[in-house]
This record gives C-alpha cells, structure tokens and sequence, in this order.
C-alpha cells in the first residue's frame, strides 16, 4: 500500500480544519454550487504564488461577502417597496385634505383605512409638505410654455441693459459695453436707431414714461438724455419656431459664440450728441432711472452716491449718501415718488420724496453678498436680488424681514418683474434665466442648450406688457438679446 507523503497529509487535514470552522453561509441551491464548483476550478488553473488552501479559503470569504450584499439589496428591494407604499397612502391622504377627487365610497374607505395605518406623528409632521408636493403634481400637467421668438445681434460687446418702451412705437432699447445704446424693432429684429454719444460702456437704459426721450448711463461719469424719432418696419412673416416646455432643455455645448467681431446693422441712423448731459459723480455711472411724471431723474454710481437731477435744468437737486461701498442699481416706483438703491455693501435703502420738506431714508439689511438689483412692483411690494444667490420679495408695509426668499444655484443679475402676471424674471451669472411668482414658487425656466438661449452671463430682463410676440427680453454678455414669448397657465400662476 502506498505511503501518503507528509505534504499531501497536512493539506487535507488544512481542507478538514478548514471546513469544520468555515464561517460560509449554508449552501441550499444546487446552481450556487455549481458556480462555486466553476469558480474552485478556475482559481486552481490560474497561476498564482498564493497557497492553495489560501486561495481556497479567500474564494469562500468572498463568496459570504456577495451573498452579504445580496441579502442586503433584496431588504433595500424590500424597503423601497414599503416606501412606496407610505407614499401612496400619504398622496391619499394629501388629496383629501386638499379636497381631492375623493368622493366615492370606496375611496374614501381604502383612504381612510390607509390612514389608520399610519402613526399620528407621522400624519401630522407630513400633511402640510405633502399637500403642497401634490399640487405641484397636478400642477406639471399643464407647463410653462417659453418660445424663442427674435434674437437681437448687432452689438460689438457685452449687452450689459436694456428695456422696452412704455409708449408708441413700443421698441426695444440695448445698452453695451461697446459704448453705444440700440434702439431695435421687436418684431423684425432690425436696429432702427443707435446712440453714440458716450465715451464709455453705456451700463444702463430707460425710456421717458410719455415721451420719446431715452436715459442713458455710462462708464465716462455722466448720464445722457437723448431724444429720438424712430419709424417701425413693415413686420415680415415669423419663421415656424416650435414650442418648448420650460425646464426639458439640455445644455449640449459650452462652446461660446466665435470671438470675432459681430456684424453691425448696416444701415442703422446715429445720434452723437446728447440733448442733456449730467454731471457731477466722481465714478462710473452704473444706472439711472426717470420719476414718476418724467421730470426729474436718479443715477447711482460707483461714488457711493446717488444723485437725484432735474430733467429741464439739469441741475442737481439732491445727492444721496450713506451706502458703504459702490452702488449696483437704482430703480423708481412707477406712480410714486419712491426710489429704491442697491449696493456692494449688501443692503439696499429706499427714499422717500413724497413730502418734499422730508426726505426720508430705510437701510434694509437682508443679503448677505452684493444686492444687484431692487425694484418694486405695481403693488407694495420690493424685490431684491443677490450674488448671494438668493431673491427675497419685500413687503413696502413691513419691511423687517422679507415675506418670500427664492434661493438658486447662481448669483442673480438685474431682475425684472411683471406688471400684469407679477411674475419675477431672474437672470443668473450661470446663462439661464428663471421664472418665479411673488410667493417664490418656480414657474419656468427659459430654454437653454447649444441651439439657442444665451451662452454667457444674463445681464439683464426686462417684461413687454403690450401683447407684442414677444413678452420678456433678456440681454447678456454673449453680445445678443433675445425676445421670448412666455405662456404661464392660469394654474400656475394662481398656486
């Protein structure tokens, strides 16, 4: 009879040892043995400087390991499934409270008894939250529609303003880094008059409320008042733009336009000299606004200051001080004498010129970054946007802390809001531009992708009231304004 040798003895009594104290799970399934049985047999053809017995035994460590996970992710299964039955009860249970569809019998019962199943903690800490998750499911079922209708291409540089008209002709007003303002037919897209007059970026643009004059603001430390005379084109038939729903765009490119020098309209009349100019800031002239009636005007610089002028003799009739650090913007209340400046010094201050003896002054202090903008709406009510990323809406009544806070992803440009839909229009340093209504609620975001929006930094938005084709502009540093048309379901806007 053949003698064992002492290596083969000591390696079945290591396979003996080994079994006896393996910590593997036991095996049931005859295919798991087979598989493991394939996996033995080719661990044993690999070549390998690890012992044998040592492969063998790492082969069952990690074979309890994946049948670890897989018990794991059949209780995760398992968990998503219950989950998705809380869910299901909770959405019953939100669309009773909101007085949902459930008016039979039968629905009521399974509700009810849903519901039962619930603890008492849970209902009363989820009802709010998820009769609001419910409205914005029904609420998906008719989106914002936003349609690129024109896009505005003739200046040399960044568009850093602009601004619509608020009397006949309705036109659209640019203002560029590239020095000069651009007066544009909505309809056709074609510059009809151009402003020449400044020796540095135009930073800012508005029209007069009842006559056909334009407030300029500039690098070179003054503000111009320019008066212009503009006839409308003859409209030509609008090329077949689909629609697209709000928020399905996809950003393919991040390719910028080509540097080279954009095309200027060829035959767009110039004015070159301004009928009133003002001065007395000491700093770049970031933004000017006209008073109700038209008479007098307010810039804010990057002096500190605001100043506040009037139109017939240019005169300065009150400087404004107090902010810590340059201002942003300034903007005026369209039937009072109110003006509302922003500043890099976070805060925005608004003042008060309705009783001329007392000129009253608020500091509100509720960014926590540079305040870009603060306009008011028709009603009693102030928004500010921040590079702090956030939108806050502002109760003119009381003014201690804000009534909405819209927090985005990206520092927020000039807003704009609504007369008639009172809806804010934010633009952002990222290229888009949202929608949002005065409770802070998101309605839309403008199309963005490699076929059309913007593809830089959103200066600007301005809102068209006139039922034109085109209800909101937006301007940015891509050289290009565009006119779109938003359609916001009455659903919507009244969530």
């Amino acid at each position: 009879m053949p003698v064992e040798s002492g290596s083969s003895a000591a390696s079945r009594q290591a396979k003996q040892k080994r079994k006896s104290h393996s910590l593997s799970i036991r095996r049931t399934n005859s295919t798991e043995q087979e598989r493991t049985g394939l996996q033995r047999e080719m661990l044993e053809g690999q070549d390998s400087k690890l012992p044998l017995s040592l492969r063998s035994n790492l082969l069952d460590l990690f074979g309890q390991i994946e049948r670890e996970f897989e018990n794991l992710y059949i209780e995760n299964i398992e968990l998503r499934r219950e989950i998705e039955t809380l869910n299901d009860r909770l959405t019953a249970e939100g669309q009773t409270i909101d007085g949902g569809d459930l008016t039979k019998g039968a629905l009521k019962t399974k509700a009810s008894h849903s519901t039962s199943q619930l603890s008492q903690k849970l209902k009363t800490t989820y009802k709010a939250s998820t009769s609001k998750i419910v409205s914005s499911f029904k609420a998906t079922a008719s989106r914002a529609v936003c349609q690129l209708v024109k896009e505005y291409v003739g200046h040399r540089d960044g568009i850093w303003d602009l601004s619509v008209t608020r009397t006949q002709p309705v036109v659209l007003g640019t203002a560029s880094a590239d020095h000069s303002a651009m007066l544009w037919s909505i309809e056709t897209g074609k510059c009809l008059l151009k402003y020449v007059g400044h020796a540095g970026s135009v930073n800012s643009i508005k029209f007069h409320p009842t006559e056909q004059m334009a407030l300029t603001a500039s690098g070179d430390q003054t503000a111009h008042i320019w008066r212009y005379m503009v006839q409308l084109p003859i409209p030509q038939p609008v090329a077949d733009i689909s629609q697209t729903p709000c928020d399905d765009d996809i950003d393919f490119s991040d390719k910028d336009e080509a540097d080279g020098d954009g095309e200027g309209p060829n035959e767009c009349p110039s004015i070159r000299m301004a009928s009133t100019t003002l001065r007395s800031h000491q700093g770049v002239v970031i933004a000017a606004d006209w008073l109700v009636g038209g008479k007098q005007v307010v810039t804010a610089s990057w002096d500190r200051a605001a100043n506040l002028y009037d139109v017939e003799t240019s005169e300065l009739v009150h400087s404004l001080t107090g902010h810590d650090q340059e201002l942003t913007h300034c903007c005026t209340h369209p039937t009072q004498r109110l003006v509302v400046t922003s500043s890099r010094d976070t805060t925005f201050r608004l003042w008060d010129f309705r009783d001329p003896s007392i000129h009253s002054v608020n500091v509100f202090q509720g960014h926590t970054d540079t305040v870009t903008s603060a306009v008011f709406t028709v009603g009693d009510n102030v928004v500010s946007g921040s590079d702090d990323r956030t939108v806050k809406v502002w109760d003119l009544k009381n003014m201690r802390s804000p009534i909405a806070t819209i927090r985005t992803d990206s520092a927020v440009n000039r807003i704009s809001v609504s007369v008639n839909q009172r809806i804010i229009a934010l633009p952002h340093d990222n290229r888009q531009v949202r929608l949002f209504d005065m409770s802070g609620v998101r309605l839309a975001r403008l199309p963005h992708s490699n076929r059309q929006g913007h593809r830089r930094m959103v200066c600007c938005s301005a809102w068209c009231e006139d039922n034109s084709s085109c209800n909101l502009f937006s301007c940015g540093f891509d050289r290009q304004a565009i006119g779109w048309n938003i359609n916001i379901p009455a659903l919507l806007q009244e969530k």
